[in-house]
């Protein structure tokens, strides 16, 4: 479970995320939307213990992030927005190094990491260096990593983007199978499609603050009675204030 409690960031005169309070359960897919500058990427790097809060606290798991940084982190896993890959690894390399970050015995190890590659599709590349590695592969073997000592919360920040068809199926896959074990899925994304079709609940941030949340019904109430049917018109009126754009016939 995840728990954020007047979670604030200011830089200077700028107020980049503003008390900042949610809760997140176990089992439920959680979309975090919204524009460019919005505080998304702010708000998961103080999440993750890679950005000090200005104020607030971070309950991972029901421990606190500051107090306890080493518990938190443990029942994690991570996958920013610019994943960092060591090229000079070979695949099989690289999820054993994350393996063993987390201490894990060599057998759950071996055992994991054939378990990755295999559902990844990268056992045939396992070892060749990751800096052969084509965009989506990298993609696939750093969510791989992420996942290696099966998390209960996973955190990802625009998880599909550059990632081709079948690789965007796989984890959409693979986050509800999460979410059926009872790990909670924490995804940040600009593809509103996809968080229209993944997530139980959805947030909008917005210059720092939580505009709306709720299920895609919660967020049609909460933008008004001329609310859009679709997430992405929901969230333009949300954000921009802007009604949808009616249709071509109608501009005739």
């Amino acid at each position: 479970m995840i728990e954020l409690r007047d979670l604030t960031k200011r830089y200077a005169s700028t107020l980049a995320v503003d008390r900042l309070s949610l809760s997140v359960p176990p089992g439920e897919i959680f979309g975090f939307l919204g524009p460019n500058g919005a505080g998304k990427t702010t708000t998961i790097r103080m999440m993750m213990g890679l950005l000090l809060p200005t104020d607030g606290q971070v309950l991972l798991g029901g421990h606190d992030l500051r107090s306890e940084p080493l518990a938190a982190k443990q029942l994690c896993g991570f996958v920013p927005d610019r994943p960092h890959v060591y090229e000079k690894l070979t695949g099989a390399e690289l999820i054993d190094f994350a393996a063993d970050l987390y201490g894990m015995t060599s057998g759950l190890k071996v055992a994991r990491r054939e378990q990755l590659l295999a559902l990844f599709d990268l056992d045939e590349w396992r070892d060749e260096l990751v800096e052969s590695y084509s965009h989506g592969m990298k993609q696939r073997l750093v969510m791989a990593a992420a996942l290696v000592h099966a998390p209960r919360i996973l955190i990802v920040d625009e998880p599909t983007v550059g990632m081709d068809p079948r690789g965007a199926l796989l984890l959409k896959r693979i986050f509800r199978d999460l979410a059926a074990e009872g790990a909670t899925v924490f995804m940040s994304t600009h593809s509103l499609g996809v968080a229209e079709e993944l997530c139980d609940r959805i947030g909008i941030i917005n210059r720092g603050r939580m505009i709306a949340l709720g299920s895609m019904e919660e967020l049609r109430r909460q933008a008004g009675r001329h609310a859009s049917s679709t997430l992405e018109g929901i969230f333009l009126q949300l954000t921009e204030g802007e009604a949808e754009a009616p249709p071509a016939a109608a501009l005739a």
